[in-house]
């Protein structure tokens, strides 16, 4: 879950390299192609780094946001896209794993006949829910969507006990906002305005399109909708607030299911319990406890129609992607271009791969893994995450803010890391995933309950260390500190993250420094609650944590005070914890480069740069992209990675390394005074 999984938001692919005796001459990295030099790296050093990047590669009507992971990624899904159309080709035994991803691409392919069903996949749940006569059903419905990955008013799921990380508890959490981030609703601009007035559109259309408007004898399904929103408005006041949600000693409320059930008397929760199969739990953790009692109240209020309406809305929605193109684009129109400012729907195949690959992860995974990911790969990353353990060590042993009793604690942190690089050592079996030839939808359904039986069967035992949160296909990276594990799966294995035919100082500034990243999570301002085992636990000696909290104030306060688009700022609490990484991972890495260079692994100049000079350039390369106003406002309210020019550009002014690697002089725009830079980790 995204609370407790700290991912680098980086996305890329994997390429073959030469595995000959021979050893290749190393290039220095660069990609003069990639950079700007009309600009001055003292003054726009993202400009400088990836504007010729951005030239080349303008953004398309397909995407709100391009940039040179997204690249990568396209590579990849174009290098899964053979694997499973060469599959598709043939028939297989019934029940294998080819027939299973072969059926599922056809079928999601077979446009003709999925433009012929139209609603009819969605009729018979839609009947049941207009036939709905009593609030106490509400307990049946929402144990059905449960069961099929669906989560209106709240979600249950499985992850570590806060208080004991060896044991599965099941967790429940806040949902059932469509729209997204609670900002959404109580923000009163006209932008937001106009997107509130976009959604109802969206409710109305979904509900004449589904014919809920004739099961449910709606007349007036704009006033519906708007009754809809100002439901989900309610629930919008009653959330969290997004910045305090990244506190664990605040989501952390273990009790008992009766407790539960005092707090939602509305819902029969142990009926909802046994019936998605986990009636022999005593107890649970509530993320959100004033969300929760809240909800009793707003449902009590709430019309038993407006109710129903908003369930069927939901389930449609969830629905969308895989009915009939007046459904994709209902949902593309608002979800991609109000939302994001994108201007066209995803290919087809391209979004019949991303199901395969999100339904049948490992087993793609598999695959992928033994076509595309060197040996060699692997062996040099696990160097790499050495050379940076040994550098964050002697980071922690030089900071002069620490006491020696919670540095020794750091320390024993730091080496109890869990490191996982490539694939898994042990893959998942899916022979209980159905796949049939009836509808493209029904096969969604029988993956979502086949997934949700999987996370729910986890619940009650013991965590299993040594499962994997991503795919090895998957272009991204991870921490979980209930495991305190870090990931790198073999999808972020390539260039621009790894070059394995390029002089290391970019493999430092890039996969390094993801590396970093990574690990730094296990330092920040929420990675740095949980112990050595992951347990939610205060190791700390209290003036560290009062100078830990002064330090990172430093970065909190410098973000709020860019404003990205005008009168949006950045979230300076919300984006800590990336930016508290992305400076470690920095401050980290650079140490483990010098460190290389004095073994002789690295040649100083290459192509006219110093190995310092490559590291920052390929840093800033990992973020070049383009991205539209939309996206930008979209990613303010809802992701708390910064935006790609502010992990460049509002980052490195804080690393002294970097200021004394570019000669950055008070007066350029990417000096800061070295007391206004954040000193960390």
């Amino acid at each position: 879950m995204k609370k407790v999984i700290y991912a680098a938001m980086i996305t890329t692919a994997i390429v073959a390299t030469s595995c000959g005796n021979n050893k290749p001459e190393r290039t220095s990295g660069i990609r003069f192609s990639d950079l700007d030099t009309t600009v001055s790296p003292t003054e726009d050093f993202y400009q400088y780094a990836c504007g010729g990047w951005m030239k080349n590669h303008p953004l398309t009507a397909e995407y709100a946001r391009y940039g040179s992971f997204d690249k990568l990624a396209e590579d990849n899904q174009e290098q899964l896209k053979g694997l499973i159309t060469d599959i598709a080709k043939d028939n297989h035994k019934k029940g294998s794993i080819p027939q299973k991803i072969g059926d599922l691409y056809n079928l999601g392919m077979d446009s003709a006949t999925i433009e012929k069903q139209g609603a009819e996949p969605l009729k018979a749940e839609l009947k049941s829910i207009a036939a709905m006569t009593k609030k106490t059903e509400l307990t049946n419905k929402l144990a059905a969507y449960a069961q099929e990955g669906g989560s209106p008013l709240f979600s249950i799921f499985g992850e570590a006990n806060p208080n004991n990380s060896k044991e599965c508890i099941a967790w429940v959490w806040q949902t059932g906002l469509g729209i997204g981030d609670r900002d959404y609703y109580l923000d009163n601009s006209a932008n937001m305005e106009t997107i509130r007035k976009e959604y109802v559109t969206l409710l109305s259309k979904f509900m004449q399109l589904s014919g809920y408007d004739k099961e449910a004898k709606i007349a007036n399904t704009d006033e519906m909708a708007k009754r809809i929103l100002a439901f989900e408005t309610e629930l919008a006041k009653a959330f969290m607030d997004k910045n305090d949600t990244r506190d664990p000693y605040k989501t952390c409320n273990i009790v008992s299911v009766d407790e539960w059930q005092k707090m939602l008397p509305i819902i029969d929760l142990k009926s909802y319990m046994n019936t998605i199969g986990l009636g022999a739990i005593k107890s649970v953790n509530i993320g959100q406890v004033e969300y929760t009692k809240s909800l009793n109240k707003i449902l009590e209020k709430t019309d038993l129609e407006v109710l129903k309406a908003y369930f069927a809305c939901n389930y449609v929605n969830g629905a969308a992607s895989y009915l009939s193109s007046a459904f994709v684009d209902a949902n593309f129109h608002f979800y991609g271009r109000v939302l994001s400012g994108r201007e066209e729907q995803r290919p087809r195949w391209k979004r019949v791969v991303g199901t395969v690959d999100e339904s049948l992860g490992e087993a793609v995974g598999q695959m992928y893994v033994e076509k595309y990911f060197p040996a060699e790969a692997k062996e040099r990353m696990l160097k790499l995450v050495s050379n940076l353990q040994a550098a964050l060590r002697e980071r922690i042993a030089q900071n002069t803010w620490m006491t020696d009793s919670t540095k020794q604690k750091s320390y024993e942190k730091l080496d109890a890391f869990i490191v996982k690089v490539g694939y898994p050592d042990k893959w998942r079996d899916y022979s209980n995933l159905q796949i049939e030839k009836d509808s493209y939808f029904a096969n969604i359904q029988r993956a979502s309950r086949f997934e949700t039986a999987y996370q729910m069967s986890k619940i009650g035992k013991a965590v299993d260390p040594t499962e994997w949160l991503m795919t090895p296909q998957t272009v991204n990276a991870y921490y979980n500190p209930t495991t305190n594990e870090i990931c790198f799966p073999a999808g972020i294995l390539q260039v621009p993250f790894f070059d394995m035919n390029a002089d290391d100082a970019v493999n430092y500034g890039a996969i390094g420094v993801v590396i970093g990243h990574e690990m730094t999570h296990g330092f920040d301002d929420q990675g740095r609650n949980y112990d050595k085992t992951g347990n939610l636990k205060n190791w700390w000696a209290e003036s560290d944590a009062t100078n830990f909290k002064e330090r990172t104030n430093v970065l909190v306060n410098y973000f709020d005070k860019i404003e990205v688009l005008p009168g949006t700022f950045a979230n300076g609490t919300f984006t800590l914890g990336e930016n508290i990484a992305d400076n470690g991972g920095l401050n980290i890495s650079y140490v483990a480069l010098q460190k290389a260079k004095k073994q002789g692994d690295i040649k100083e100049n290459m192509d006219g740069f110093t190995a310092d000079q490559r590291f920052f350039i390929a840093y800033a390369g990992v973020w070049a992209g383009n991205i539209r106003e939309a996206e930008m406002l979209r990613r303010t309210k809802e992701d708390p990675h910064s935006l790609g020019r502010l992990r460049v550009n509002a980052t490195l002014p804080h690393i002294d390394a970097f200021i004394k690697t570019f000669d950055v002089k008070e007066g350029d725009k990417m000096y800061l005074a070295p007391n206004n830079r954040a000193k960390i980790w």
